[in-house]
């Protein structure tokens, strides 16, 4: 079997690239891939001048990827920036929770925004596209990232009582709840 290729008839990449530009200079068809890569990204700048819409679409991305890294950063340091963990193996399993933590999170948000959004157009608040379009499960403020939890079984399976957002939800050692 060729080195660098799996039993499925794929190739790694690197291995490609290798191929590509054996000794640092490209062949005729590394050059044509490369040539190619340009008139796409200069496709692509050409857009994103030309096209106000695109721009957007662009910006509303990159603003979901810079919140998704505001929640993780907020989530593995709690605002305090250090790895606790002084061996490797340890710096690792707590980098690796940071994915099914993040993921949580998500999880727990979507869920409260959806009963939310229920919750309102039950009571005959205007639940429009554009409103929902706006919501986001990306959202933290609620949570208390260096506090004390307790994980115990709800006494009853489903969500907890949705409270009015001006209402004093906090116990008095400044806990969520």
């Amino acid at each position: 079997m060729w080195p660098g290729r799996s039993p499925w008839g794929e190739v790694r990449g690197h291995d490609l690239i290798r191929m590509l530009s054996p000794d640092g200079k490209p062949t005729g068809l590394g050059d044509a891939f490369a040539h190619y890569g340009r008139i796409f990204k200069t496709l692509h700048l050409l857009q994103f001048v030309s096209d106000e819409g695109y721009r957007r679409m662009i910006g509303a991305q990159l603003n979901v990827t810079e919140a998704r890294h505001r929640l993780a950063r907020k989530i593995c340091f709690g605002q305090r920036g250090e790895l606790r963990q002084h061996y490797r193996e340890g710096m690792e399993d707590q980098l690796g929770a940071l994915g099914p933590a993040l993921n949580a999170v998500v999880l727990s948000n979507s869920l409260y925004i959806d009963a939310a959004v229920k919750q309102l157009a039950a009571d005959g608040f205007p639940v429009t596209g554009e409103l929902l379009a706006r919501l986001s499960p990306l959202q933290y403020d609620h949570i208390n990232f260096l506090g004390r939890y307790a994980f115990t079984r709800p006494p009853a399976p489903g969500l907890r009582q949705l409270g009015h957002p001006h209402s004093d939800d906090e116990t008095d050692d400044g806990e969520d709840r």
